[in-house]
């Protein structure tokens, strides 16, 4: 996936464990290992918030887009909406 999770690296520099940073934001370990091993398929905004106020960081501190990922993990556009063209008002 072209999107990287930092979280690893924040914690590292914070010198915190996923066990306290799961706690003081409060998702499961689990999740939080979903998301740090970049396994997850989204992250709700409230929860990149919370670790950002837990971090001290930016949401950008933490997540980075790497455009070198598999092409099978690119998205298909072919048949999106208003892909190849303009989006507009009906009729438009």
């Amino acid at each position: 996936m072209p999107i990287v999770v930092d979280i690893d690296v924040m914690l590292a520099r914070r010198k915190m464990s996923v066990g306290e940073l799961a706690d003081r934001v409060g998702i499961t370990p689990a999740n939080l290992a979903v998301l740090k091993n970049g396994r997850a398929k989204a992250v709700r905004f409230s929860t990149l918030a919370a670790l950002c106020e837990v971090l001290t960081c930016q949401p950008g501190d933490l997540l980075r887009w790497d455009g070198t990922g598999d092409a099978e993990d690119e998205v298909d556009t072919e048949g999106a909406v208003g892909a190849g063209g303009s989006v507009g008002a009906p009729g438009e």
